[in-house]
């Protein structure tokens, strides 16, 4: 709750209505309404760009209890267009809190929901799949709120990766390491722990705008190339595809995740589809193909690959998951080229899937 005990309104597209108490800022918006299985890590949730257009609802039941603070953030700002929990703790309770979760969201302008039965409206998602929806604490009209939420803009067909990232190319600051890698990163709505893992693996990284044409990367004369994660529909994102397809047949390393793995397929000439209710939190079972073993990941996406692709014999699928068979991740059977879709940089989530950076820093060696 934000302190004056207001109430809110969730309001799918289908015409469930369900309310609730408001905490975080007071307002209204609209966004496509998904779950996220996680225990913990709602400041990395809230901050991850993949996120952008997406009111979150949590499936823990207690969620603020350990606050926020400077350190567990994955961009400048909460990327969340709503967030909805069932019960929300204003009092923080560790040692490393800066603030309360409610203030944060606040201050941010993000509209939050809490004491809705979050486990009836995970169970409404996964049967009948991701909504459209809208939060809102200015009125307690349903028909009106709902037909808002039937105009609010679909995820299907919508570039979200133009509008979180970067406005121009940088270079990310990180001590110096003898010889490094030379990486051109992607930002099409890049996590900060992907940054450091990049630099941790020996890369010294620059990062470009999503739609730095392939030409452009080339000129920087990288010794590998990456993608990364980001928010949105893969396939308006004709000008990264373009990009990818130019970079990989140059035969310098290129490595993709989530968004960008998405991208890779589309650049090999393969299909994305939207995926039911999507796989967000950080419990998800992957099986590398390779190994046999099963890696415990992190994932965030609502999109997937085509498997389509791998009749084709030159790309190899690497890895499945577990709970439904979808793609995971695949690789170039000529060219340096590995794409997975979850997320090895975890944060949060286990560390499982770290040597994926080592194997693309391998590529380039």
């Amino acid at each position: 709750m934000n302190g004056n005990g207001t109430r809110a309104t969730l309001a799918l597209e289908d015409g469930v209505v369900m309310e609730g108490r408001s905490f975080g800022a007071t307002g209204e918006t609209t966004g496509e309404v998904v779950f996220n299985t996680a225990l913990c890590g709602y400041q990395e949730v809230l901050t991850d760009p993949s996120y952008a257009g997406q009111i979150v609802t949590m499936t823990y039941p207690h969620i603020g209890n350990y606050g926020v603070n400077r350190d567990d953030v994955e961009s400048a700002r909460p990327q969340v267009a709503g967030f909805v929990v069932r019960e929300a703790s204003t009092r923080a309770s560790s040692w490393r809190a800066a603030g309360e979760l409610h203030r944060y969201l606040e201050e941010a302008g993000v509209v939050g929901i809490s004491e809705i039965d979050t486990r009836a409206l995970t169970r409404h998602l996964r049967t009948y799949g991701a909504k459209r929806g809208i939060v809102s604490t200015r009125s307690g009209d349903r028909d009106a709120l709902v037909a808002k939420a039937r105009s609010s803009r679909s995820m299907v067909g919508l570039d979200l990766a133009r509008e979180v990232t970067c406005p121009e190319a940088y270079h990310f600051d990180a001590p110096p390491v003898p010889k490094p890698y030379r990486v051109v990163a992607y930002d099409f709505g890049m996590k900060q722990n992907i940054l450091r893992m990049l630099t941790a693996a020996g890369c010294d990284v620059t990062v470009v705008p999503a739609t730095t044409s392939g030409d452009q990367t080339l000129a920087l004369k990288p010794d590998g190339v990456f993608l990364s994660n980001g928010p949105g529909d893969p396939e308006p994102c004709d000008y990264a595809v373009a990009a990818s397809r130019k970079i990989m047949h140059s035969g310098i390393p290129l490595f993709g995740i989530c968004l960008g793995h998405q991208i890779l397929g589309l650049a090999c000439g393969g299909k994305t589809f939207k995926l039911k209710f999507g796989h967000r939190g950080a419990n998800h079972p992957v099986k590398n193909l390779r190994t046999g073993q099963v890696e415990v990941t992190s994932q965030n996406h609502g999109f997937s690959v085509d498997p389509a692709l791998f009749e084709r014999p030159e790309f190899v699928l690497t890895h499945t998951n577990l709970n439904d068979g979808t793609v995971e991740g695949f690789r170039h059977r000529d060219l340096p080229v590995i794409s997975v879709q979850y997320h090895p940089e975890a944060s949060p989530g286990p560390h499982d899937s770290h040597y994926l950076f080592g194997d693309f820093v391998r590529l380039m060696e």
